[in-house]
């Protein structure tokens, strides 16, 4: 179906930061399928975890244990501070899903109410699209699903004021990627914790795009000292495999009783399976200290570009504004010469490079760049 605009290049192989398309092109992937493949394309540890999985057990359903989705649960857990429980789904959009559910049952009858932020992006089932604080995406599909209100970005007053009684949650990612690529900031995310509190609300973090290493931390909500009572993660999860996770400190998680909420494949041994040895390849290379190093590497080269405004972002998650040129005519150019960067905003290009990447591949991708500001301005 045309959902998306025609694809300019068809690619048929990866490996580490590398793509190769169908004529034979070599490409370096500075945008890792938005943000998924964190530790390169094809990681062997990944690639034979799946194989075993194929061969050993590929799904039994939920109505049953398996032992690989149980010990992802426990390293997120483990890694997001402990006390909680998880959910598995296959998506970012479905990890929010379970998330406002949770939340609507947590808090009550009455209390149904989520705010977000404009400027966010939370996903395209038509809840997790009301959530998201776009409203030029609404209007397509309207009506949609009652219960979801926005406030502007990093504005404590106007959220203060939205927190009525009905409120059952407030939902935020630690840096907007889809509005820009836009860091929260620790006083904003404290002031949002305090006042949650205050007024008994949950505080939901979307990490799907920000978690497991890509902003220098394990979360992105560990830069600011604002710990989440629910949290969702996918992208990166599977590192490619299609897999997501909505996490709850375990008194919220309590709220869920059986037939509540469910998911045919969500957890299932083949897509656990990759997690879990995407989650162990992270630890043993500490991708976050990988990212804090590489990111600042790269902030600090972007900065001195010719045609770079400025850059913003955390990690290896970086926004990069230009001025004299549009963003989409630079990542045309840079596809063309072999470098796969994306728009994020008309002003602005997006780069999300593996967690892995080494100073040679951000040294190629910066003289690309400067290649391809240099002509464009």
């Amino acid at each position: 179906m045309p959902t998306y605009s025609p694809a300019p290049v068809t690619f048929v192989r990866g490996e580490g930061s590398y793509l190769w398309d169908s004529e034979g092109r070599r490409y370096l992937d500075f945008l890792c399928g938005l943000g998924v493949t964190s530790l390169g394309h094809a990681h062997p540890d990944v690639a034979d975890a799946l194989c075993r999985a194929g061969r050993t057990l590929l799904h039994t359903s939920n109505l049953f244990r398996t032992e690989p989705n149980e010990q992802v649960a426990a390293t997120l857990d483990r890694l997001v501070g402990g006390g909680g429980k998880v959910f598995f789904a296959n998506s970012g959009a479905e990890a929010n899903e379970c998330a406002f559910k949770l939340a609507r049952k947590w808090a009550g009858f009455g209390r149904f109410v989520v705010l977000s932020a404009y400027g966010s992006f939370h996903g395209r089932t038509l809840a997790t699209l009301h959530a998201t604080g776009q409203p030029d995406k609404h209007e397509a599909f309207q009506p949609l699903p009652e219960g979801f209100r926005h406030v502007a970005w990093r504005d404590i007053a106007a959220l203060e004021r939205a927190l009525s009684a009905d409120v059952a949650a407030v939902i935020l990612e630690p840096v907007q990627g889809e509005g820009g690529v836009w860091p929260a900031g620790e006083d904003y995310f404290r002031a949002v914790r305090s006042l949650c509190d205050e007024r008994g609300a949950l505080f939901i973090v979307d990490e799907v795009q920000t978690g497991l290493g890509r902003t220098g931390r394990w979360w992105g909500f560990e830069h600011y000292g604002a710990r989440p009572d629910v949290l969702t993660v996918a992208k990166a999860l599977g590192n490619g495999v299609p897999i997501g996770a909505c996490w709850a400190r375990a008194e919220v998680a309590e709220a869920f009783q059986p037939g509540d909420h469910a998911s045919t494949f969500g957890g299932q041994p083949l897509a656990a399976s990759a997690a879990a040895a995407t989650l162990a390849a992270m630890e043993r290379l500490d991708v976050p200290a990988r990212a804090a190093h590489a990111g600042a590497y790269l902030k600090e080269r972007l900065e001195a570009l010719p045609g770079v405004a400025g850059v913003r972002g955390l990690g290896l998650m970086l926004g990069v504004e230009l001025v004299g040129a549009k963003a989409t005519d630079v990542a045309a150019r840079c596809l063309n010469k072999g470098l796969i960067v994306n728009a994020v905003t008309t002003t602005a290009l997006r780069l999300e490079p593996p967690l892995t990447i080494s100073s040679d591949e951000a040294d190629e991708a910066l003289t690309t760049l400067a290649e391809v500001l240099r002509e464009a301005l």
